[in-house]
């Protein structure tokens, strides 16, 4: 993330000011609810503590990802952005088929305006950040979207299904949904397969319709 100094046309004090706003505008994804619930209250998770509980993610499991160069830092402040643009997007289901396929389109335009909110340098190093979340082609990335798939499953296992069970998601959606974490960390799915079939044989998510 640039953190280059002020451009001549910009004075300290407007290039604070931008920040300020930037961080002001923010302050709004404490207020974009998910469908997943937390574990103990049972209320919605919101995008803000989405962020938080993907980082933590990060710092702890970090060493059983498939690269063993990874940069954390970069993977850390790339989940800190990529949900931003869920202020203006707002959270899109992630088994709903019609809602995602307009997803990137949506989000693409919401990063547009708010990035744009902060000074011209720092909007390209967080766009930059946003774009490479989203292109999933560099070893942080594929990682950072195995904890962001993961974190919702954990959630939805510790309350016996609730997110999926209230839009009729089966275990095989789940499983189409999610096998990319692969991608970023061969250990953390193999450990959510067997969480899911925990969760099966719970009755807490259902299987498969036979043909």
């Amino acid at each position: 993330m640039s953190t280059s100094s002020t451009p001549a046309s910009e004075s300290p004090a407007d290039r604070l000011a931008r920040q300020i706003e930037f961080i002001a505008e923010c302050d709004k994804l404490k207020d974009v609810f998910r469908q997943t619930i937390t574990t103990q209250t049972r209320r919605p998770e919101n995008d803000a503590e989405h962020s938080w509980h993907l980082c933590l993610c990060v710092l702890v499991l970090a060493e059983h990802a498939n690269d063993g160069r990874l940069d954390v830092l970069r993977v850390l402040k790339m989940l800190i952005v990529h949900d931003l643009v869920e202020i203006d997007a707002g959270d899109t289901f992630a088994y709903d088929v019609a809602a995602m396929a307009s997803q990137h389109e949506r989000e693409a335009v919401a990063a547009d305006r708010i990035f744009g909110l902060l000074p011209p340098d720092q909007a390209a190093g967080f766009r930059a950040l946003w774009d490479e979340f989203e292109a999933k082609d560099t070893a942080e990335a594929k990682f950072a979207t195995a904890v962001d798939r993961f974190q919702p499953m954990l959630l939805n296992c510790r309350t016996q299904g609730a997110a999926w069970n209230r839009h009729g998601v089966t275990h095989d959606r789940v499983i189409a949904r999610n096998q990319h974490i692969a991608d970023g960390c061969n250990e953390l799915w193999h450990y959510a397969e067997q969480m899911l079939q925990q969760t099966v044989n719970a009755g807490h998510l259902a299987r498969a319709p036979k043909p």
